[in-house]
């Protein structure tokens, strides 16, 4: 107990001076967080509101493929981002590997499937007849997607903070295609990893994993709220 106080002792005051390397990693995380999340959602919301209201053949096998991709280990998905950002890979006219770009592009990978889903999860269960109303008084397809999204927009929402939370926990595959250089693309959860394991730094270890709870916490507080208001829907943050 008093090894803990001690790392509390010396994290605390580097969290309340505002440490710039502390602040930095969170600065990093909540960008990289926001961007990837922003960027899954433009993607992968018209997707997931075509499995929620749309009517085509495959719709159910693309619906099982949508939910099996949250199993998905991220390790897998660095690995197969990296691939295509090396060289020789299909993206490698970019020249982004080892990036910040590169944690981007994997970090909107992995929150994709949160969204893609979730939002017609969100939209099941909506009342029945809901959505069969409006086809019966002559809605169109965009206007039923925009009355889904209307009406599910608090378990949407839901799905998009639960895509957050994962790209702020993640570790194997940002460091996969980043390559966690300091002061480039570390973020929160991959310098507490190097932190704990290479520099033997406790105290900014213990300071990292702080702000790094304190984020979870704000997000599953979040999202806590939200699934009172939908019934409890299950969500899962996804770690490495």
């Amino acid at each position: 107990m008093s090894y803990l106080w001690e790392q509390l002792r010396g994290a605390i005051p580097l969290i309340a001076h505002g440490d710039p390397y502390v602040m930095g990693l969170l600065w990093v995380s909540v960008r990289v967080a926001l961007i990837s999340t922003a960027a899954a959602l433009i993607i992968g919301l018209p997707i997931g509101l075509a499995l929620g209201v749309g009517r085509f053949r495959g719709r159910r096998t693309l619906q099982i493929l949508a939910n099996a991709s949250l199993a998905l280990p991220p390790v897998v998905v660095g690995i197969g981002v990296l691939l295509l950002l090396l060289p020789q890979g299909a993206l490698g006219s970019l020249q982004i590997e080892f990036s910040l770009s590169a944690v981007y592009i994997v970090q909107a990978a992995l929150a994709l499937p949160y969204v893609v889903a979730l939002t017609p999860a969100a939209i099941q269960g909506l009342p029945p007849g809901l959505l069969a109303q409006a086809r019966a008084l002559g809605a169109g397809r965009v206007q039923l997607a925009l009355l889904a999204l209307r009406e599910a927009r608090i378990g949407v929402l839901a799905g998009v903070i639960a895509a957050m939370g994962a790209t702020i926990s993640e570790v194997g595959a940002v460091i996969i295609v980043g390559g966690n250089f300091q002061g480039h693309d570390e973020t929160l959860a991959s310098a507490l990893l190097e932190q704990f394991n290479y520099t033997a730094h406790e105290p900014y270890a213990s300071a990292i994993a702080l702000v790094l709870l304190a984020l979870i916490l704000i997000l599953a507080g979040a999202l806590t709220v939200i699934q009172q208001r939908t019934g409890g829907i299950q969500l899962r943050f996804r770690t490495a």
